[in-house]
């Protein structure tokens, strides 16, 4: 039988009368990265900011390691490491002042701070700059020092919110790395919006859209479950769009470059081979076709659909 890490039951929660989250439910009950994925505003860090005891939820509840974090904070607190969207750094710091500074919040030993801080620091690469000050690093290594005292006390549970925001291309995939290592050895939770960044570090995706959890399931499950919805076709003799867009079962039809077109279309029933069909009977060059996934706001809504017919 798993230990449950975190548990959220029934959790809502609304700023004066509008609700951010309503009935949010699920459960961490192993290692690996847990995706957290919606759009902004779709109540993500609000729920994020209740795991972490940031703020009370209005109903519901959130246990870590089975404790209440509303009815025993500190307890609860010290089994989760949190990098909230912005980094709580302290730029006039170096990062052992920092760190030290960390640990000693998060009320580890004297005698094991430097430990603490030492293993903290080999995990996210950043020994070699000990005594830098946080201002003087750059983007991608100060979010390696956020991570760091996200993780100096050995919590059980890792929660990142938004932790690639704002990096560039080759910090994105070191910070990548850097979580699926942490990984490897304890329950990460990843809030983000983006949908390629789910794809490429996560193991779980939770889908929340309006506040509300649409999708619960394994990466694979998901990818398996989003149908595509459009197609592109590259012809070398290509038709007029009115031609194109006069087809059955295609509802838009976008130029991408001269001869390559995208079809979106409403019933993927056999539309390839349709399509193939036509290109050749009416000699229109095809020479490439293939289907492409929804877009990320094109799966919410077939989510929240598919979420709200089972309702």
């Amino acid at each position: 039988m798993s230990t449950s890490i975190a548990t959220i039951k029934a959790l809502s929660h609304k700023y004066s009368r509008d609700w951010a989250i309503r009935n949010i439910n699920f459960e961490v009950t192993e290692k690996g990265i847990l995706g957290l994925l919606g759009s902004n505003g779709a109540g993500k860090s609000t729920t994020m900011n209740i795991l972490c005891g940031v703020i009370n939820q209005t109903e519901g509840e959130a246990l870590i390691d089975g404790i209440n974090i509303r009815k025993n904070p500190v307890e609860a607190k010290r089994l989760i490491g949190f990098l909230p969207q912005k980094a709580p750094l302290h730029f006039e710091l170096t990062v052992d002042e920092y760190l030290t500074y960390c640990a000693n919040l998060r009320d580890i030993p004297s005698a094991d701070i430097p430990k603490a801080l030492e293993v903290a620091k080999a995990k996210c690469g950043i020994s070699h700059f000990s005594n830098r000050l946080l201002s003087n690093l750059s983007g991608g290594y100060q979010q390696r020092v956020g991570i760091a005292q996200a993780i100096i006390h050995n919590p059980k549970l890792v929660v990142l919110d938004e932790p690639t925001n704002g990096l560039d291309p080759n910090q994105i995939l070191e910070v990548r790395k850097l979580i699926k290592e942490i990984g490897e050895e304890r329950s990460v939770i990843l809030s983000t919006h983006i949908l390629s960044e789910v794809q490429a570090t996560c193991d779980r995706i939770i889908m929340i859209e309006h506040g509300e959890v649409v999708f619960a399931d394994t990466m694979n499950a998901f990818n398996n479950y989003i149908e595509p919805n459009s197609l592109v076709l590259h012809l070398d003799n290509p038709p007029s769009l009115t031609e194109l867009e006069s087809l059955d079962q295609i509802s838009q039809v976008e130029v991408i470059n001269h001869g390559q077109f995208r079809l979106t279309f409403e019933n993927p029933n056999q539309i390839t081979q349709k399509l193939i069909a036509i290109c050749s009977e009416r000699q229109w060059g095809l020479s490439e076709i293939y289907l492409e996934k929804s877009s990320l706001d094109g799966i919410f809504a077939q989510l929240s659909a598919n979420s709200k017919g089972r309702k």
